[in-house]
């Protein structure tokens, strides 16, 4: 099939390719780069042994969006392209308003004018509301509480209203947990730009001594340790689901949505020791004040993804953590 990836060169795309590439798909990426970097494109078809074709263009730019609709052969969009970081969110909400939904909208068009009826999309757990029984379902209450996750439940619910109004619209929408890991092949990483909010690179640069200390945001929650309590998942795992997406989507008559995660909670305490019995080198931590539009628990209920997607993640938390440091030490630190 042929598949247009937004967001190709990001974290959870750029792993997305390389399982679109493994599985005898062409792959038409696009990325503006504002948040990955160009060499992530050699460094898949290193991975892989294959090509793709890639442009540097922002999804916002409906113009230049128009003409790789025009010029490309395009069975099924994958949407990833968006803005991400809960606090920068907080501090930018404008940014994350313009970039994530005018780029939902855009590609939306693009689609109806090149009659094009698949697409699959990259939401997010921060959707559910915090107050909701746990762990979260896909039937959970709706409430995101910070601007990135409101971007993501109104692109949600723009795709689904577009389905309903176009029947022959098949769409499928993802709702992730908290990837973590790298390929196998210790090649890529996650490189995003700027301030680092990322729990796993803060990890892995503590452990390559580039970070004095990991700065642990809040103690004092009401969970058992007193730390945030996530739901990790393999980044790969993340990316066989969508593989098997491809299998399913041509057989429903409505929008499906499925949450991705291991389906275990996880604390910031419990994943440092992980890390730490994973890699065998101790990481010093500060305790910081909470940051703001952080929830206190939030881990997934993944029995809609194993029943129909026929998706389980094989991936264990120590795989996660070795993975993420062999990644990082090998593309982006060096030990003095």
């Amino acid at each position: 099939m042929n598949i247009l990836v937004t967001g190709a060169t990001g974290y959870i795309g750029s792993h997305v390719v390389i399982s679109l590439l493994r599985s005898g798909n062409n792959v038409i990426g696009l990325d503006n780069l504002c948040n990955s970097n160009i060499d992530v494109v050699s460094k898949i078809k290193q991975i892989t042994k294959l090509d793709f074709n890639f442009y540097n263009i922002d999804i916002t730019d409906i113009t230049k969006l128009k003409a790789i609709f025009e010029n490309s052969k395009i069975d099924i969009v994958m949407h990833f392209a968006a803005l991400k970081s809960v606090p920068e969110s907080v501090e930018e909400p404008l940014s994350y308003y313009k970039n994530n939904i005018i780029g939902i909208i855009n590609l939306l068009e693009c689609m109806k004018d090149y009659n094009i009826k698949k697409i699959i999309f990259s939401s997010s757990a921060t959707v559910y509301d915090e107050n909701s029984s746990i762990p979260y379902s896909e039937e959970n209450p709706l409430n995101a509480i910070n601007p990135y996750g409101r971007t993501k439940l109104i692109s949600e619910q723009i795709i689904t209203d577009y389905s309903r109004a176009n029947k022959d619209m098949k769409a499928i929408i993802f709702r992730y947990f908290n990837p973590i890991g790298a390929d196998s092949s210790g090649l890529l990483a996650d490189s995003p730009k700027g301030q680092i909010h990322n729990i796993m690179i803060n990890i892995c640069s503590t452990a390559l001594k580039r970070l004095p200390s990991l700065d642990i945001y809040g103690d004092d929650y009401d969970t058992p340790d007193g730390s945030c309590v996530r739901d990790y998942v393999h980044i790969s795992d993340i990316a066989d689901g969508h593989i098997q997406a491809m299998e399913l989507i041509d057989n429903i008559n409505e929008t499906k949505i499925y949450n991705l995660g291991s389906g275990k909670p996880i604390s910031v305490f419990e994943l440092l020791k992980e890390f730490e019995k994973a890699t065998s080198i101790p990481i010093p931590y500060v305790i910081k004040p909470r940051r703001p539009g952080d929830v206190a628990i939030s881990y997934a209920d993944i029995h809609r993804a194993k029943r129909e997607l026929k998706w389980k993640p094989r991936k264990t938390i120590n795989d996660m953590c070795l993975d993420s440091y062999i990644s990082y030490k090998n593309n982006y630190f060096k030990t003095i």
